[in-house]
Order: C-alpha cells, then sequence, then structure tokens
C-alpha cells in the first residue's frame, strides 16, 4: 500500500534521488543537498508549529510503499510565497493597436513581469519516479496535500497557486529563456535556474526588464511554449484542473510554464472531504466504494487509497487501513470519494 507522509531528515538521500531522478528545469528541486536538508528541517519545525500561517513554512509529503518502506514520490506545500521574497512571473496580456489612416487595427500580446501573488500558498514540488506513472501514484500524493490542507485550513492562504514545469530539454536549453532571459543575464538557463532555486529573489529584479515585452518579436519557437506545459507535467496538470485550478495567463519568467491558481474553499477535494468515525471491518466486494483516506492530524499525517462501505450510516474501514493511518476504531478519519 502506498502511503503520503510527512517528510523527516531520514529521508534525505531519497529526496537527493529523487532531485536527481527529477532533472532539468525541475525548479524546486534543482538545489544542492545543503539546500535540500535545510528544506527538510524546515519542514520537521513546521508540522510541529501551532495552528498559523507563515511564509517559513513548508510542508513536505513523501510517497511510501508502507511494505518495503521505499519512497517513490513527494509533494510539498508552501505555506505563504511573496512574502519574505518577491514571487515574480510575467503576466500576458492583449493589449488593442489602431490606426485611423491605415484603418487597420488588431490586438497583440505582450508580457510584463508582475509580482501578484503576495502571501498566496503555493503546491508545487509534485514528482513521482517514471515507473510508477500511471499507478495512481501522482494522484494520490498530489491530493494528499488537498487532505492535509483540509484538517487545519488556517495554516495556509485562501488562495492556492501552482507552477507547471515549462518546456526545457534534457541538456538544459529552454526557447524562451533563450530569447528572454539569456539577453539580460548573461548565463545558462540551468545557472539561472539554480539562482533562483538557492537564492533570493533580488539577482531577478535587479536584471529582468520591468517594461512590457511585446511577443511578436520573439522567436516562433519562444511563442509557442508560453503557458504550455513540460510533457511530463501534462499529467500533473490534469490533476490541477481536475480540482479547480485554472491558468489565468501568469507564466514562468524562465521558462514560460503556466501557472495556475484556485481559492482554497473551492479546491475540490477540500471542499468535498469530511470527517467521520471510522470502524473496522471488511468492506467486502459489494456496495464499495473507492475513497481517499486520511487522519486528522498535522504532524503524524498519513493518507492512502482504499475502499470503504457504508452499513447504516457507518463508515466501514479495512484493519490494516487503520494500521497505516495510525488509527484505532472509533477514531476520526476523513474521506473524500472518488467518483
Amino acid at each position: 500500500m502506498l502511503v503520503s507522509r510527512p517528510a523527516n531528515l531520514e529521508d534525505l538521500e531519497s529526496l537527493i534521488a529523487l532531485a536527481d531522478r527529477a532533472g532539468p528545469g525541475f525548479t524546486s528541486l534543482a538545489v544542492g543537498t545543503e539546500v535540500l536538508e535545510a528544506r527538510l528541517r524546515k519542514s520537521n519545525i513546521s508540522y510541529e508549529l501551532g495552528s498559523d500561517i507563515g511564509p517559513d513554512r513548508i510542508y513536505i509529503l513523501m510517497l511510501e510503499d508502507s511494505t518495503t518502506g521505499a519512497v517513490v514520490g513527494m509533494s510539498a506545500i508552501k505555506a505563504q510565497v511573496g512574502v519574505s521574497d518577491p514571487f515574480f512571473n510575467f503576466r500576458v496580456m492583449k493589449i488593442g493597436k489602431k490606426s485611423t489612416v491605415t484603418d487597420r487595427r488588431f490586438d497583440m500580446d505582450v508580457v510584463m513581469m508582475v509580482n501578484e501573488y503576495n502571501g498566496a500558498t503555493e503546491v508545487s514540488s509534485l514528482y513521482v519516479l517514471p515507473n510508477m506513472r500511471g499507478t495512481g501514484a501522482g494522484r494520490l500524493i498530489a491530493q494528499s496535500r488537498y487532505m492535509l490542507m483540509a484538517g487545519d485550513q488556517k495554516r495556509f492562504s485562501d488562495t492556492v497557486i501552482s507552477e507547471l514545469r515549462g518546456h526545457v530539454d534534457d541538456t538544459g536549453y529552454s526557447p524562451f529563456w533563450e530569447a528572454i532571459g539569456r539577453q539580460f543575464f548573461k548565463m545558462d538557463f540551468t545557472e539561472a535556474d539554480n539562482f533562483s532555486a538557492e537564492q533570493d529573489s533580488q539577482f531577478i529584479l535587479d536584471l529582468m526588464p520591468r517594461y512590457p515585452i511585446y511577443a511578436a518579436l520573439l522567436p516562433e519557437e519562444a511563442r509557442a511554449v508560453m503557458g504550455e506545459t513540460h510533457p511530463d507535467g501534462v499529467g500533473a496538470r490534469k490533476l490541477l484542473e481536475a480540482e479547480g485550478f485554472r491558468y489565468t495567463g501568469l507564466i514562468d519568467i524562465f521558462d514560460g510554464g503556466p501557472s495556475v491558481s484556485a481559492p482554497l474553499r473551492d479546491i475540490r477535494t477540500i471542499k468535498e472531504s469530511r470527517v467521520l468515525k471510522a470502524n473496522s471491518g471488511d468492506p467486502g466486494s459489494k456496495n464499495t466504494l473507492n475513497a481517499l483516506i486520511s487522519n486528522e492530524e498535522i504532524g503524524g499525517f498519513r493518507c492512502v487509497y482504499g475502499k470503504i462501505r457504508f452499513e447504516n450510516e457507518d463508515l466501514i474501514v479495512s484493519p490494516e487501513i487503520l494500521r497505516v493511518l495510525h488509527k484505532e476504531p472509533g477514531d476520526l478519519v476523513r474521506i473524500w470519494i472518488k467518483r
């Protein structure tokens, strides 16, 4: 059984291995060992702190095989972005042009650096090993974030965002970066990406142009990837859209990947999940439902997929699931029923 649980310091080697497999362009993991270890420590502290929101809080989740103990994926929640450091995006806007002399009117796209997500919560770092894709692992580690957030909403912002990986190949080549970023930063995409992941955002403010850039002046290769998701991130985008996240014209300033957002209260898993008392038993094979099931703890959070059944309005959950969730019969659990 796969279980989503809080990361701990013993996960450092697994986290490093996942970061290595993620490859170029996965900004949140494109950092050194010291930064990854620091994030694990910050995550441990965040889980232990009280029910409050803060820019230094991050909640890292690891996806583990409960039988072997192997870590096969991860995800994270940053409680607030854009507070300690600006959180920059390009906004893609249309402007109208009209000439009465030539009797012509047309719309043109421009991109302009903005900092619109002050204080928003970011769900990020969703990654599962390639051999686990298509097994439901990605959906479990993604949705478990919302089950965690549903259990203590005071820890998170009313607005939740996610940045999706843009088009970057295995060598670190990004057509959007080559068209804009390289002209102002005078460095390769990977070097700039590492700066962004490991340092503050001051270098972006120092070097990136603050005025509108006409998209028509960019090479066609760069225009074609604006707001488009890397092939490896298409599944993640579908999961986000199923939760109610929408693209509203904000893109990453480095690779042009889309940013999506949703109100916390409207995220599907949060809105539809409910808390019930769990009774131990065999769900059987008739009248069973597939569900996401988690405990209602923060530091001891656990979340799995499994079968449930209702018997005279009582929730029936297998003893194995209760064991994995560290719960006893009669304890409260949160469920989201898959439709």
